[in-house]
Formats: structure tokens, C-alpha cells, sequence
């Protein structure tokens, strides 16, 4: 895994984008290029070329070399992309996506796979029986990363922050399924109606709910 502040000094970098552009061409060449080339083919002065250019050296994602040629004057100085390791988050990412190709795949786009994947997830989460599922519920959903938000008049669980987004977004039928199969493997656990929880996805395009039986969310929770 990648050292947290190397992680930090990628994301300052790119967070240019023109930077992000130079990083593009230079991954994109064959041959290392000098700063007068990357400063035309992104359509900047050159002196801005050199300083976007340092920056990304500095977040080790550009390497320079200086050029001999035998002639005097001074040498030329070229860039190519630095050989990086890839970041976690989207080596995981590219992961969950061809996962959920494969799975795609099946004569029902891969749902009933997804909800036992789901289910067998849950188990990391099993506690016991417990009168009020909703508190595990909840922590469970904050652990993963989906910000979740209790909306008890309306016997809803707010997802605002799915952190699989983009692999649900590309293919709904796995990752959501996945998703519904966990919480009902843990209502399970707890004792109850694993058919309670129903999740609808993409009521909003950063919003998902889980619809709880009003139940759940009476005086006792």
C-alpha cells in the first residue's frame, strides 16, 4: 500500500489540470520529451510547461534525464512519466469492475450470484440477536463508507456516499444486489426478516435508500 503522504502528494498534483494533461502525453510517448514539446501539445508558455513539470517530478510522477548531444550550450533536458505503483483505491476499483462483468454475464445480469456474495459478506458482521436491528445496521453501513443517515419519519436509511458509486453505476444489477444480499444476510443475523431492508438504488444520482419495516424503526429505536 501506497505511504499515505506519497497518496497526498499524487492527489495535490493532479489536482491541476493541466498537469493532469501533461502527465497524459508523457504516459501516452513512446520517446521522453522536452519541455517546449509538452508546453505546445497542452498550450501553454513554456516557462509554465517547466513549473507544472517540476511539480509533478517533486510528486514522483514525472522523471527527468538530461540529454548529451556532444555540442556545447546547455543540455537538453527531458521528461517521460515515472514508473509508479498503481493506487489501491483504483487497483480495487478496476477489481470490483471486472468482477461484476463476469458476473454480469449470467442469464439474470448476475443478481442472484450478487445477493449470495452479499450474504457471505455479512458474516464479517454477524453479532447475534438483537431486539432493535437498526443501530447495527447502521454502524455496519458506517464501517464500509456509505455516510449512512437515519430517517426515522419516513422508515428510511439514506446512503449518500457509496463508496463502490462508479462500479454501481456501470453495472447496477451486481453491485447493488451484492449490497441488498449484505443487508439481509445481517438483519438475518440479528434475528430478524432478512426480506425487512429493501434497497432502492439511484433515487438520486448520489443518493441510495434502504427501506426498513416501520417496525424497526418505532419508540424502540
Amino acid at each position: 500500500m501506497l505511504p499515505t503522504a506519497q497518496s497526498e502528494a499524487w492527489h495535490a498534483a493532479l489536482a491541476s489540470e493541466p498537469r493532469r494533461r501533461m502527465l497524459a502525453m508523457l504516459t501516452e510517448s513512446l520517446d521522453p520529451l522536452d519541455a517546449l514539446t509538452v508546453a505546445v501539445g497542452v498550450g501553454v508558455h513554456v516557462t509554465t510547461a517547466r513549473f507544472h513539470l517540476d511539480q509533478l517530478e517533486a510528486a514522483g510522477l514525472v522523471s527527468r534525464q538530461v540529454a548529451r548531444s556532444g555540442r556545447r550550450g546547455r543540455p537538453q533536458v527531458l521528461y517521460r512519466a515515472a514508473t509508479v505503483p498503481q493506487p489501491p483505491e483504483e487497483a480495487q476499483q478496476r477489481l470490483t469492475h471486472a468482477l461484476a462483468a463476469v458476473i454480469g454475464e449470467d442469464g439474470d445480469g448476475g443478481r442472484a450470484r450478487a445477493v449470495r456474495a452479499g450474504e457471505q459478506w455479512s458474516e464479517q458482521y454477524a453479532t447475534g440477536a438483537e431486539a432493535d436491528p437498526v443501530p447495527p445496521l447502521m454502524a455496519m453501513l458506517t464501517e464500509i463508507g456509505f455516510e449512512p443517515e437515519l430517517r426515522a419519519a419516513e422508515s428510511t436509511i439514506a446512503l449518500p456516499a457509496c463508496p463502490f458509486r462508479t462500479e454501481a453505476r456501470a453495472h447496477p444489477d451486481v453491485v447493488c444486489s451484492v449490497h441488498l444480499g449484505l443487508l439481509r444476510g445481517v438483519a438475518r443475523s440479528l434475528g430478524h426478516d432478512g426480506d425487512g431492508p429493501r434497497l432502492r438504488p439511484f433515487v438520486q444520482p448520489d443518493l441510495c435508500l434502504v427501506d426498513l419495516p416501520d417496525e424497526w424503526v418505532g419508540p424502540t429505536s
